[in-house]
């Protein structure tokens, strides 16, 4: 069975175009939408359409959390004083721009999706948030310290944590013991469609496949792809440039940060 799961779309329309089109190519079984459909581009309500056109399960992002109760907060953390101020810019565009149908589809959305798959003996549960377990707006990043990262895993009784959130991907791995054999639990950020931040400034998503043989006792059963598709992000970029967004967003966009 192959999962596609993608997240942090940010109303970026040509972007999700061409990750739709991507689809056609490696043919998922299933899609899910980790979140943050708004924010930053012009498109938040195409967007919407899009996800719901075309059925996908979704959840809620911070960015979907704020825009769908009409806040002036999107939960992010900004570092300085200036991407404060650009993001508070942008959120209050939004808000401006969203249609009342498509901001309470974002109020409805659920905060975290899980799966269980019984292949075999040994079910295996996989998790999905937008930034983790415990919080919607919290940055995992990959050099978080591997005993933080496996007590959150453990406490949200994940074999297989996805989530998106700081637009860079990464796939980690954690050796555990459990009845006397090694197990393992699986980390994965499946990066941005819309805003990616990692250097590329392709759209990114991730592939799961898992076989009859798949289990949190062997660590290879469970495979993990990271893709990259090319979109038209000069498109995306000048549709910034010209509304009242910021211009830094789109130098964001073409240079994948």
């Amino acid at each position: 069975m192959k999962i596609a799961l993608f997240s942090d779309i940010h109303a970026n329309l040509p972007a999700l175009e061409a990750f739709f089109a991507h689809l056609e190519t490696t043919k998922p079984d299933a899609v899910y939408c980790l979140g943050d459909l708004v924010g930053y581009n012009v498109w938040p309500n195409e967007v919407i359409q899009e996800i719901r056109k075309r059925g996908i399960p979704t959840i809620a992002g911070n960015y979907d959390f704020g825009v769908g109760r009409n806040s002036d907060d999107c939960g992010c953390a900004y570092k300085t004083e200036e991407d404060r101020a650009m993001g508070a810019q942008s959120i209050s565009f939004t808000n401006q721009i969203i249609k009342e149908d498509e901001r309470l589809y974002l109020r409805t959305l659920p905060a975290h999706l899980q799966l269980e798959f019984q292949l075999n003996n040994d079910p295996l549960f996989l998790l999905l948030v937008h930034g983790s377990p415990r919080k919607i707006n919290e940055y995992l990043f990959e050099d978080r310290e591997e005993k933080s990262m496996l007590r959150i895993l453990e406490n949200a009784h994940a074999d297989v944590l996805f989530f998106g959130h700081t637009h860079k991907p990464y796939h980690r791995i954690f050796e555990y013991e459990v009845e006397n054999q090694k197990a393992y639990r699986h980390a994965i950020n499946i990066g941005s469609v819309g805003k990616p931040k990692d250097g590329d400034s392709r759209g990114c998503y991730v592939m799961l496949t898992l076989e009859e043989n798949s289990s949190k006792f062997n660590k290879e059963s469970i495979q993990v792809d990271f893709h990259r598709f090319e979109y038209d992000v000069e498109k995306a970029a000048l549709a910034v440039e010209n509304s009242i967004l910021p211009n830094a967003y789109a130098e964001m966009l073409r240079k994948g940060f």
